[in-house]
């Protein structure tokens, strides 16, 4: 099995704000009038944690958001609800189906969600987020964005 960095290389991934590496590979040419401003109808991202690493908690206000596993070990991804602030986790396990794992799991607009390797020394994930994916719409406590 391939390393962590051997998978960044190979798949040309880049470091995210909220932790981990990531590549957007898919932007629909179509476009929506949302309650935040215009925005394509989805978008799709690559998304690696290494072992260690962690998505700190986030979320992302008037879009969906759709975590698909597909390679590498299993996900812990947690939820905290819709508050100003994370709350009462609820946890799922993304991985192979075929082990009893979540194949995928869809996150709510506006709810904060956090995620970290629970086992292997990597995990790699699609996510697709409709409307598309918008950096004025995601918040993370602390952070900044480009």
């Amino acid at each position: 099995m391939k390393t962590v960095d051997e998978v960044v290389v190979a798949l040309e991934l880049r470091p995210h704000p909220e932790g981990g590496w990531f590549k957007e590979t898919w932007r629909a040419p179509g476009r929506v009038e949302t309650e935040r401003g215009t925005r394509n109808h989805a978008t799709g991202v690559l998304y690696l944690l290494g072992s260690g690493d962690e998505s700190a908690w986030h979320r992302v206000h008037g879009s969906q958001e759709l975590w698909i596993w597909q390679d590498g070990g299993e996900l812990l991804l947690r939820t905290g609800g819709f508050a100003e602030t994370p709350g009462a986790e609820v946890q799922y396990r993304l991985g192979p189906a075929s082990a009893g794992h979540e194949p995928q799991v869809m996150i709510q607009a506006g709810q904060w969600q956090a995620a970290r390797v629970a086992v292997g020394d990597w995990v790699l994930v699609s996510c697709i987020v409709s409307p598309g994916f918008d950096f004025a719409d995601w918040e993370m406590p602390g952070a900044t964005t480009e």
